[in-house]
């Protein structure tokens, strides 16, 4: 069971540049394995994405899969609207505010109804798919690159599962200490992005 789990982190860490945020528009974006790449090309991206992950695994049940699918189907609509060019304003800072108040859910530990936690994750989604979107090279077939996002998108809310789980293993007594320590982590980050220090 840890060996999987320990796989999953290390499959997330290799895919984690974290050198830049992921709507930089710098270098080629077009394809399935740049949509598949994107969405772990910047910090913003990758600490929501994962803090998703990891708001799933501390409500369990249903929702271990119905709030990462329900961010995956909303960055759906939202990729879409950033492919046509219809603007959302403060994308950018609707990114931010994601990892800020994911990381703020997970330290404080809040439990949430199953459908609270899907609207709060899809509200974001939209700003995270806006993105992904509009950073679609006009030569490049949406299909491809958003199939590529969606796919790495899941893979980032998988290592947030496998990151609880792990965590979960460690104890009881401790785990609890540990999520939150991440969560208040994630969220200094993204006040750190919302000022432009990261």
């Amino acid at each position: 069971m840890i060996r999987p789990v320990l796989r999953s982190i290390a499959m997330a860490i290799f895919l984690i540049p974290g050198a830049a945020m992921a709507h930089t528009g710098i270098g080629q974006t077009a394809g399935f394995a740049h949509g598949l790449a994107h969405p772990a090309s910047g910090i913003d991206h990758t600490l929501a994405m994962v803090a998703v992950g990891v708001f799933a695994w501390q409500l369990g049940g249903r929702a271990l899969w119905l709030v990462p699918a329900t961010f995956v189907l909303v960055m759906i609509a939202g990729g879409t609207l950033g492919m046509a060019g219809i603007d959302i304003p403060f994308v950018e800072t609707g990114i931010a505010l994601s990892v800020v108040i994911l990381g703020a859910i997970i330290a404080l530990g809040m439990r949430a109804p199953v459908a609270t936690a899907m609207a709060i994750v899809g509200a974001f989604a939209v700003f995270h798919g806006h993105a992904h979107g509009a950073e679609m090279p006009h030569d490049a077939s949406g299909l491809t690159y958003g199939a590529g996002f969606m796919l790495g998108t899941a893979l980032l809310h998988a290592s947030g599962l496998a990151l609880g789980f792990f965590i979960g293993r460690i104890g009881e007594a401790r785990s609890p200490d540990i999520v939150r320590a991440a969560g208040m982590l994630t969220s200094v980050a993204g006040i750190a992005i919302l000022a432009g220090i990261l």
